[in-house]
């Protein structure tokens, strides 16, 4: 994807930068450090190999993220959030993520957060506990 030269906002580039389905996904994968090309397409459900790697290419044009090449065999590539624009796209995607499962709290999507691992059964009755109105 290549960035437009007329933006009338900071907003619409990065709009731009993180939109499609993919994206967000990858990056919060690599949260909490460097992940390998097939731990990614495990981890991301419904991600084919290729759309994976045309993502984390843009991703990599864009600054958001790093790739690593280590010799041996067999091959050895790593991905990673970069230390400025990508952790700080963490931190967005953070609060994001927050908000969704918020919604999905609201709306007793619970059964989807606990599968997923997103939060546990005890976290789920504590969150709606100390959110219930009296």
């Amino acid at each position: 994807m290549k960035i437009r030269d007329d933006y009338t906002c900071p907003l619409e580039i990065v709009h731009d930068i993180i939109k499609g389905k993919w994206k967000t996904i990858i990056l919060y994968q690599m949260k909490d450090g460097p992940k390998g090309l097939s731990e990614l397409e495990r981890e991301i459900e419904g991600i084919t190999q290729k759309m994976l790697l045309e993502q984390l290419r843009e991703l990599i044009e864009f600054g958001l993220v790093e790739k690593k090449s280590y010799d041996g065999y067999p091959l050895r590539v790593e991905y990673s959030v970069t230390e400025r624009r990508g952790q700080k796209m963490i931190e967005a995607i953070t609060i994001m993520q927050m908000i969704g499962v918020d919604y999905m709290l609201e709306k007793g999507m619970t059964d989807a957060l606990i599968n997923k691992g997103i939060l546990s059964e005890e976290e789920i009755m504590r969150i709606t506990k100390s959110t219930a109105i009296p």
